[in-house]
């Protein structure tokens, strides 16, 4: 459903970002922002998912600054690998990769209104993204690992956002999502019987209960907000 098209961030930085087209006329755009795992085989089904459902999908590389190509899988050298490129990638002098994401934006504006969906890292991305980024109309993190912390949860999102976690999830506790919860009363948060990456049935972690129910509130989330 979908290929790989190259993006210029506003620095002239040229990245490759895979683009899904809905069969029809698009009802607006998803930038789908990606684990630590890279724009691999589930990122791109998550696009395809999004465009199944009419919307322009774009999933940009957030790791093609420190090192393009990047599609692992979810083993434990798999993991030990993206979270150092992640590490690399958050090291980059500002505005890094933020300018990338932004220039996925604009691309997916073409279809009208957009909204960010992101992963994990992605997550955090899309939380960023929600406060510092122009052309949004709508974002939804899941299980974005950071984003409750004091410094993250300090942000102010310019645009409405629901946000997925899980009770069960080590790398984001519960007392952290509850204090994200006091500062920013004006977001929908979600709290899933689940762990961290529920929604990827690619990994262990998977709980399709939770996926399946998150993924309505998202769709009925981008639904309302930018149609």
């Amino acid at each position: 459903m979908g290929n790989f098209i190259d993006l210029k961030a506003a620095d002239g930085f040229v990245f490759p970002a895979y683009v899904a087209q809905p069969a029809d006329a698009p009802k607006g755009g998803i930038v789908v922002v990606q684990e630590i795992f890279g724009v691999n085989s589930h990122i791109r089904s998550v696009a395809d998912g999004y465009a199944a459902q009419g919307y322009l999908a774009v999933a940009p590389s957030t790791f093609h600054r420190v090192k393009p190509g990047v599609d692992l899988g979810y083993s434990a050298d798999d993991m030990a690998a993206g979270m150092a490129l992640k590490a690399a990638v958050e090291a980059l002098p500002a505005p890094g990769v933020m300018q990338d994401i932004q220039a996925a934006i604009r691309h997916a504006a073409q279809a009208g209104k957009v909204g960010i969906v992101g992963y994990c890292w992605g997550g955090l991305l899309t939380w960023r993204a929600a406060c510092m980024l122009e052309g949004l109309g709508a974002a939804v993190p899941y299980y974005g690992g950071g984003m409750t912390t004091p410094d993250e949860a300090g942000r102010v999102p310019k645009v409405p956002l629901t946000a997925h976690f899980g009770d069960q999830d080590r790398w984001i506790s519960l007392e952290s999502v509850e204090a994200f919860k006091r500062a920013h009363p004006e977001v929908e948060v979600h709290v899933y019987h689940a762990n961290h990456g529920f929604n990827c049935d690619q990994r262990a972690s998977y709980d399709e209960a939770s996926a399946t129910l998150a993924r309505e509130r998202t769709l009925a989330f981008f639904g309302k907000h930018l149609g």
